[in-house]
């Protein structure tokens, strides 16, 4: 075989930085995807996006030759271990949509091997790796099918891949052998489940977090809605209490898992996970209420509003399913002008934060970066730090 391993979308955010990991352990891996421009830009020992300490190996696994590229899928047929990057996205109507999977895996279906290990990594829909496993049988393909998901913090993955346990899980016992000899390589923690539960155990850990996020955030408007100062009572509630250290920090709970995996649990329960719907009603919420707070003290069609920070969450350059977009089209019909900006991400009309807090009247501190930590903030302008990264407490 060419290749220890072959990773199908192995230049995104999960793919690319298990494929570095992976080859850095002596691994012979291929990096498998279709978008030649992130392909060039990764050729050049560049990552194509924010990811801590990856770049440095990227380029020593590159110059070793342990990491290779390919945009041709025939690299599939090159392996004994194929790992899959393709999640279960949810649809207009926040039903599980299947296609995506369907689709690419049926494109790909004559590269397969009799005898591959297909490792699903991506979150799915609960009962996925054993419908693609009929499906292999269906189309005469003898593989085993394993699902190990990922767990990993977007910016954080090089170091978690090897601090954080592996959940390994397969159909048959040399299939939950051959991951446990895979993830090994990253961690001598590893959790053998069944498929469904593997499944089940990513969503949850997902949706807890979710779940968490809107309690905060549903803690800061009852306080915010009684003229409280929510950071003080946070202070009250976790300073040298235990019982109360889990509770996370108000502020927008978005990127392209977490309110996904909440209507994909809401699903396979047959719509009837109360908590989830909940949640997704105070996080998906929270940019309508500080809008109508701010209504309800200022006159927004005379003012410049700007939001500083559009990534989904601090210190990274994505943007996907971003709460700080949905901010800007409500500020876009109450407002007299918006302005965005983002120290990570470069796009049309962004300007920059010294200029954004010159010209704005309310600046709204949708992502917490560290660099805004030490802007110098002018008097006189109104400030929506709902993170609290200033220390200045927030009421609106």
């Amino acid at each position: 075989m060419s290749f220890d391993v072959v990773i199908v979308g192995g230049f995104g955010h999960v793919g690319l930085p298990l494929a570095i990991c992976l080859a850095n352990k002596g691994k012979r891996v291929c990096a498998f995807d279709v978008n030649k421009e992130v392909g060039d830009l990764i050729l050049q020992g560049k990552m194509p996006f924010i990811e801590e300490g990856a770049e440095e190996i990227l380029r020593k696994v590159l110059h070793t030759g342990h990491l290779k590229l390919s945009l041709d899928p025939e690299v599939i047929t090159e392996t004994d271990t194929v790992i899959i990057i393709i999640g279960t996205p949810v649809d207009r109507h926040l039903n599980p949509e299947f296609e995506l999977m369907r689709k690419t895996i049926e494109s790909y279906m004559r590269y397969f091997r009799d005898g591959q290990l297909i490792i699903l990594r991506s979150t799915v829909y609960p009962g996925t790796t054993e419908r693609l496993k009929h499906w292999f049988r269906e189309h005469g393909k003898n593989v085993e099918l394993a699902f190990c998901p990922e767990r990993i913090a977007e910016g954080k993955a090089i170091r978690e891949l090897e601090t954080l346990p592996q959940i390994i899980s397969s159909f048959s016992e040399d299939g939950i052998r051959r991951c446990r000899e895979l993830f090994s390589l990253l961690t001598e923690d590893i959790l053998v489940l069944t498929p469904i539960e593997a499944e089940l155990a990513k969503l949850f850990t997902n949706v807890w977090r979710y779940i968490k996020f809107a309690t905060a955030n549903q803690f800061f408007m009852i306080a915010n809605d009684h003229g409280a100062d929510f950071y003080r009572i946070y202070r009250a509630m976790t300073y040298k209490y235990e019982r109360a250290k889990d509770l996370p920090q108000p502020g927008f709970a978005a990127g392209p898992c977490l309110f996904k995996d909440a209507m994909q649990l809401a699903a396979f329960n047959n719509n009837t996970f109360y908590l989830g719907h909940a949640a997704m009603l105070v996080n998906e919420g929270l940019p309508n209420y500080i809008v109508s707070k701010l209504k309800q003290k200022y006159n927004l069609r005379e003012m410049t509003v700007g939001i500083l920070g559009m990534a989904f969450k601090a210190n990274i350059d994505d943007r996907r399913e971003s709460l700080s977009y949905k901010l800007n089209k409500i500020l876009a019909f109450e407002c007299r002008k918006v302005l965005c900006s983002d120290v990570y991400i470069r796009e049309e009309g962004f300007v920059s934060p010294e200029e954004l807090l010159e010209q704005s009247d309310i600046i709204i501190l949708a992502t917490p970066h560290k660099e805004y930590a030490s802007l110098n903030l002018p008097e006189g302008k109104i400030f929506v730090d709902v993170w609290n990264l200033w220390e200045k407490g927030c009421v609106l």
